[in-house]
């Protein structure tokens, strides 16, 4: 923060803001397409097991498309079977020891 307020009180020449701007121009989408991939990869192998279309994960693109994706995903039918619940048992009575004529 005190490089940017001393950069700004020193009038830059225009050489320096273009070679700023020309890496900006080339860093800030790598940024977002690294940040995009964070998370459109988990969420393609989520919807895949959970039985929908894995492109779906593309709507984190679109803005607004996450919470519509987060609602569809909370509230859709999955289509895989669920695994089956089983109760606990007690286990089973044991017999006493030494068996008894």
């Amino acid at each position: 923060m005190q490089f940017l307020a001393f950069f700004l009180q020193n009038q830059p020449d225009p050489e320096t803001i273009k070679g700023i701007l020309a890496a900006m121009v080339f860093i800030i989408p790598l940024i977002i397409l690294v940040c995009l991939t964070i998370v459109i990869v988990p969420f393609w192998f989520i919807l895949k097991k959970a039985g929908f279309s894995p492109w779906l994960s593309f709507l984190f693109v679109v803005p607004f498309g996450n919470l519509f994706l987060y609602y569809f995903l909370a509230f859709a039918d999955w289509k895989v079977v669920p695994a089956p619940q089983t109760a606990w048992m007690p286990p089973p009575p044991q017999s006493p020891y030494p068996p008894q004529a």
